[in-house]
């Protein structure tokens, strides 16, 4: 196992790093993209010093990417990826403002609505049927909504 170890070269570093942005691409969030690029800095430092022990190669990748890691999430965090869809994958939230009639009564704070191409349970106040509601928000799957003014 030692023997193996000491045959690592910057080339094994690279495809280590491409190894772990092409797992970057199939898995949520941005943790294999730090340690990618920690990955191809180790391998650019291999290929500088390559007389540097295996030892030292695998430590300096474990502290890059811990490093990498934080400081790229921590600013992530300070300045979010903003999206022209903000709601693209959050359905419900899609809804929240806009105004529908009901072709059912709403009873004991339940009810459905046709929104769209699809039927949507709702929840809110009593309200009769032909009543037109504004959705102020979303419950998981169930529309909140309130009489429109």
């Amino acid at each position: 196992m030692d023997e193996m170890f000491q045959q690592l070269t910057h080339w094994h570093w690279w495809i280590l790093a491409v190894l772990f942005v092409v797992l970057e691409v199939f898995t949520p969030g941005t943790y294999f993209l730090f340690m990618g690029i920690s990955a191809a800095v180790i391998g650019g430092v291999v290929l500088i010093f390559p007389g540097l022990g295996w030892e030292y190669q695998v430590f300096g990748f474990a502290v890059l990417a811990v490093a990498a890691t934080v400081a790229g999430r921590s600013y992530l965090k300070r300045r979010p990826i903003t999206s022209d869809h903000p709601t693209l994958n959050r359905r419900g939230a899609q809804y929240v403002g806009r105004t529908f009639t009901l072709e059912e009564p709403i009873v004991n704070g339940q009810g459905k609505i046709r929104v769209d191409d699809s039927t949507w349970k709702i929840s809110g106040r009593d309200c009769a049927a032909g009543s037109r509601v504004k959705v102020s928000g979303v419950d998981g799957t169930v529309l909140r909504v309130e009489a429109a003014d």
